[in-house]
This record gives C-alpha cells, sequence and structure tokens, in this order.
C-alpha cells in the first residue's frame, strides 16, 4: 500500500474528468480514497483487509461499490449517482471509458461544505432547531426501515458480543500506547459484565421489533445541511458488513449521541436521544444509551488505531488520528463510570477584579486547561489577533449580544469537551446573565462534573485603578475599561441563582499567593 496506484495520477488530474473541474483534492481513510472534483465526489474503495470488511479483489471492490449505491439511496437519494469504472482504454487510463475497469467508484453529487454538520459543530452552529431537522429525518427511516426475521438475528447477545469482542481483539496491540492497560481492562469488563446481565433487556428489544437495517456510521461527519434545498443529507452508512449495518436503533442513535459529546455538547447530545425517542414511541433506548455510546466510542478509537497504523499518510494526519484514538477510549472510559467526577470551575465577574489573573495562575498551579472568554472572542468568532483594540461602545462591535453569546456558547464546549472526558477546565468570563450560569449548570450536570463559581470582587476605586492602567497596556487581550465596567455593574444579576454549594465569592485585592492559598483551602474541604 506505500506505492500509489496507477490510476491515481488520472484521478488527480482535472482534465480527466467528463465535466468541469479547476482542481482535485483527496483525501484519505483507512478504507477510501475520495477525490472531490468539481461539483462531483469519486470515492474508490482501497485493497484491504481488516477482517470486519474485505476489499481485496476489483470483484468485491465493485460489488460493494454498488451496495453502497443501494443502501444509501434509502436515506440520500439525490446525493448517490452511479457507480463508474476507471478504465484501461488501450494503455490509457480514463475515468468511465470503455475498457477494462481497473478500479471502481462510488459517484456523488458534491453537498456544501459550510453546511457539514462536523463543520457547523466546530463553529458553535448546530442547536435544537439543527438536531430537530436531523430527527425529522432519520424518524422516518427507521420506522420503515427493513426487519425481517434475519435482521433481528442481529440483535441477539451472541451478535453483540462478537461485534464487542472484535474491537478489543482488534485493538489489543495497541494497549500500553494509545489505550492505556487499565482503561482496555475496565472497559472490557463493563461491556462484558452489561451485556451479561441485560439479556432480557437485549430479548425484549428484538420482540419489539427495534431491530432494524439502519445506517451504522450515523455521526456528524455524514450529515449535512443543504440550506439551499432545505434538506438534510445523512450518508455514508456502513455497506461492507450487514453485522455492522443491523441493529438496535438505540446503537445508531447513540453513535450521533456520542459524537455530539465529543465535540463538548452533552445537552445537545441529551436533547437529540429524548427528541428521538419521544418521535419513535421508544423510552426504553434511554436504557441502553450509555452502553452503545461505550461501544460507539470504541469503534471510533480503533479506527484512529487503524489509520495511524496506515501506511502511505502523511505526519500531520497520523498525530491527528492518534490524538482523536486517546481522546476515543478515554470518553468509552468515561461511559463505563470508570473516570473520576471532573471539576468545572468558572471565574466570573465584571471586568477590573482580576478574575482573569487569578483563574490564569490557579490554571498554571493546578496544570487546568484555562479558556478566557476575551481570546475566545477574537480567535474563534471575531477571528483576529488577541491583542487587537476594540473599544466599541457597550454591546456593539464584537461585543455585540450576537457575539457574545457565540463566545459563550464556544466556551460552554470547549469545556464541555474536556469534562467528557473526565478531565477538570477553567473558564474565565463576566457571566453576568443568569441565562449563562444556568447553561453552564446544566452542562454540569449533563457531564456529571461537580462546578464551581468563583465570584471575584474588588474595591471600585482599586478597578479604577487597574482599567486605568490596562488601557495603556498595549498587549492587553482586554477590552474592558470603565465605562464598561459602569455599565456591566449595572446590568450584573444578582447571584441568587447559584446555590451556596456551588459559589465562592473570593475579594481579589489582595495578592496572587494569597487568593491561591484561599481557593487551595476551600477546594480542600
Amino acid at each position: 500500500m506505500s506505492e500509489k496506484p496507477l490510476w491515481m495520477k488520472t484521478m488527480l488530474d482535472p482534465a480527466s474528468y467528463p465535466h468541469p473541474v479547476d482542481d482535485v483534492l483527496m483525501i484519505q481513510t483507512h478504507i477510501s480514497w475520495v477525490f472531490l472534483a468539481g461539483d462531483r465526489v469519486y470515492k474508490l474503495k482501497k485493497p484491504v483487509d481488516f477482517g470486519f470488511l474485505n476489499f481485496t479483489t476489483l470483484e468485491k471492490r465493485h460489488h460493494f461499490c454498488l451496495e453502497e449505491l443501494r443502501l444509501n439511496r434509502r436515506l440520500c437519494s439525490e446525493i448517490y449517482l452511479d457507480v463508474w469504472p476507471v478504465t484501461n482504454d488501450d494503455g490509457q487510463i480514463k475515468i468511465n471509458g470503455t475498457g477494462e475497469p481497473v478500479e471502481w467508484a462510488v459517484v456523488m453529487q458534491r453537498m456544501p461544505e459550510e453546511g457539514m454538520m462536523v463543520r457547523l459543530l466546530s463553529e458553535n452552529m448546530v442547536g435544537n432547531a439543527e438536531i430537530d431537522a436531523v430527527v425529522n429525518r432519520l424518524a422516518p427511516f427507521y420506522k420503515k426501515a427493513a426487519a425481517g426475521q434475519e435482521i433481528k438475528n442481529f440483535g441477539t447477545t451472541d451478535i453483540i458480543r462478537q461485534n464487542t469482542e472484535e474491537n478489543f481483539d482488534q485493538t489489543v496491540s495497541f494497549v500500553g500506547n494509545l489505550i492505556k492497560e487499565a482503561a482496555y481492562s475496565h472497559i472490557c469488563n463493563y461491556t462484558r459484565s452489561f451485556i451479561n446481565s441485560n439479556k432480557a433487556l437485549f430479548l425484549s428489544r428484538i420482540e419489539q421489533g427495534l431491530i432494524k437495517e439502519g445506517h451504522g456510521d450515523l455521526y456528524s461527519a455524514n450529515i449535512c445541511f443543504d440550506k439551499t434545498n432545505n434538506a438534510v443529507y445523512v450518508f455514508d452508512c456502513i455497506e461492507f458488513n450487514e453485522r455492522f449495518r443491523c441493529g438496535d436503533i438505540a446503537s445508531d442513535v447513540a453513535f450521533l449521541a456520542m459524537d455530539l459529546d465529543y465535540h463538548g455538547l452533552p445537552t445537545l447530545s441529551n436533547y437529540f436521544v429524548r427528541s428521538f425517542s419521544d418521535e419513535i414511541g421508544d423510552a426504553q433506548l434511554l436504557e441502553l444509551n450509555d452502553f452503545y455510546k461505550c461501544y460507539r466510542a470504541y469503534v471510533r478509537g480503533k479506527i484512529g488505531c487503524f489509520t495511524w497504523a496506515s501506511d502511505g499518510i502523511d505526519s500531520e494526519t497520523k498525530e491527528s488520528a492518534r490524538r482523536q484514538a486517546l481522546e476515543y477510549f478515554r470518553l468509552a472510559l468515561n461511559y463505563t463510570g470508570g473516570i473520576g467526577v471532573p471539576d468545572l470551575y468558572v471565574f466570573f465577574g465584571v471586568s477590573g477584579t482580576g478574575k482573569s489573573t487569578v483563574a490564569s495562575a490557579w490554571a498554571k498551579n493546578h496544570q487546568l486547561p484555562f479558556y478566557n472568554s476575551d481570546k475566545v472572542r477574537k480567535e474563534s468568532i471575531a477571528k483576529i489577533p488577541t491583542d487587537e483594540r476594540h473599544w466599541e461602545p457597550f454591546g456593539q462591535g464584537i461585543y455585540s449580544r450576537q457575539q457574545t453569546l457565540r463566545t459563550y456558547r464556544a466556551l460552554a464546549c470547549l469545556a464541555g469537551k474536556h469534562l467528557m472526558q473526565g478531565k477538570s477546565v477553567i473558564l474565565d468570563a463576566t457571566y453576568r446573565d443568569r441565562e449563562e450560569r444556568s447553561r453552564l449548570l446544566e452542562l454540569a450536570r449533563e457531564a456529571k462534573a461537580n462546578i464551581h463559581f468563583i465570584l471575584c470582587t474588588c474595591p471600585e476605586q482599586e478597578i479604577k485603578k487597574r482599567l486605568t492602567q490596562r488601557a495603556r497596556t498595549e498587549t492587553q487581550v482586554s477590552d474592558g475599561r470603565w465605562e464598561i465596567y459602569l455599565k456591566q455593574k449595572e446590568l450584573f444579576a444578582p447571584t441568587d441563582d447559584l446555590e451556596q454549594d456551588h459559589l465562592i465569592v473570593l475579594p481579589t485585592d489582595r495578592s496572587i499567593p494569597e487568593l491561591l492559598d484561599e481557593l487551595d483551602e476551600k477546594f480542600s474541604n
């Protein structure tokens, strides 16, 4: 697999395509080459054998291309166009030529990249409305999906056990490298125990007809929102292994739920699961959610291992695969209850109270990830240098209500990703609104985390002195000024929405070592 196939030069040449193409972008996965060419996508299968899939012969690759077309047209007929040969026409490689096929390609309509769910998640642009649209697309599909006797067999504990044990067998060589031995053992034991203890539950799912020929790979990378055509595309289902495609609908639902957790959105994940459950009338699905989320996270970790170990991938892809494997395995472990309860520390208060200074020092002392709202607002939302000054009036420009909401959503998402990995994290922002504080309380509940609000206070004379000095400093990330402080003070909602156990009031007109000692003492009790 280290040498490029002869046909690849043709696929990378824009002039080789029978439609207008300016340039071609190739993307590799552990099982496919994908060529983005103009308004089309060409997907070719790698000649690999992972046990659970076998593409080693041209005949098999052709068969599974046809299966991919057939199966994906159930949910996405607008996108899946045809299967074309890549041919050898008298020594010249052609796309959809008349000579002997040397490869086969699934031909797809290219979807809008700006609508890809995984991209929207990275931009904090997925909310309840988008989840509702996904549920409305999926629910009719699963209600009508095939569910005959042969398919029912995929819901038996024997098949479920085969799927999970196959995962463990195929990742044992990565233990000690991409997954810790203790984590591997804990996930194995949890999985085996759950299956053995819930045989009646799994049997009930079969009897209720909830074992279906589903999707098998239902997560954000395979969902696209097309606003122009008011459509939701759910694509790239599993074609290569019936055992992975057929199963409890709870398993498919758990995949997307896990993916939302992975992106730091456990509240949205829970909303999706409950909305889908309500839509199809399957409350029992909730009892299986953590089990199948663990299974799905482990599968993604396994794929990360396979990609990391693949030949012919660049160092950046290799490192990304390694990181994802580590994160997914840790997420799987979290679903088993095998990780301690993480803490969310929220340093908040008006400008000039020193919350960022204290939060940064606390993070450094305890080696914790730390996210500052000013930095996130400028880097991630406004896409500007952090030291670029923006002294607009209160509530305008990059500090408009819309930009502030986006910033706070991004902060919650960043925190959620750490918490779902079982890791503690620090946030630093004003959090003057009850609504935003409530969002964090809900996040902590869904992530099963402790939450601590640290309200930083300071005499007004000291605040004015600090803000005056800050305005003279060119490299400050914060744009806080005296007039901004006065407006924040006026609008700051009382903290009676927070329980005493969740709130610490920290006067900051003292030295940093004194403040850190006080925090250490409070959190050690």
